[in-house]
């Protein structure tokens, strides 16, 4: 299954008339690709390490990995429970994401699910799939107004 074929089925699964623009401007501009989407269980999101994503030490700055979490975190979140936003993420980096990294691949996966929040794990792993870092993200459901 390519990106496109990802992309269309996940948003086919998105509730209608949820308000959503998707994919939203930030995860074009970081380039996501979806590599993999099983129904329900995870999603893998592929972001390519560009050079304006340095630190000053030449690594991949921390606050792009947690985009990279927040980007694939929140579409997964879509088509597993209705629509939410995230409220917190806790970002824990384990080894630096070298300039020589072509790319950083994101999985998240569900670790729980309750009437008013979802908490979503997001393992970062670089071109070696060495585990880069983890991110637990919580997002509250949007009540609806009406």
């Amino acid at each position: 299954m390519n990106t496109s074929d990802i992309l269309s089925r996940m948003l086919s699964m998105v509730p209608q008339g949820a308000g959503m623009e998707l994919p939203p401007k930030v995860f074009l501009d970081m380039e996501g690709e979806f590599v993999d989407f099983v129904e329900g269980k995870s999603l893998t999101i592929r972001y390519p390490n560009r050079e304006r994503y340095s630190n000053p030490f030449g690594f991949m700055q921390g606050g792009i990995i947690t985009a990279a979490i927040d980007n694939t975190v929140s579409p997964f979140s879509y088509v597993i429970a209705p629509p939410s936003i995230t409220k917190e993420i806790v970002t824990k980096y384990k080894r630096p994401v070298k300039s020589t990294d072509e790319y950083i691949e994101v999985t998240a996966t569900l670790i729980t699910k309750t009437e008013k929040y979802l908490t979503i794990r997001g393992e970062v792993r670089n071109v070696d799939g060495k585990i880069v870092a983890l991110g637990d993200a919580t997002s509250v459901f949007i009540k609806n107004k009406h």
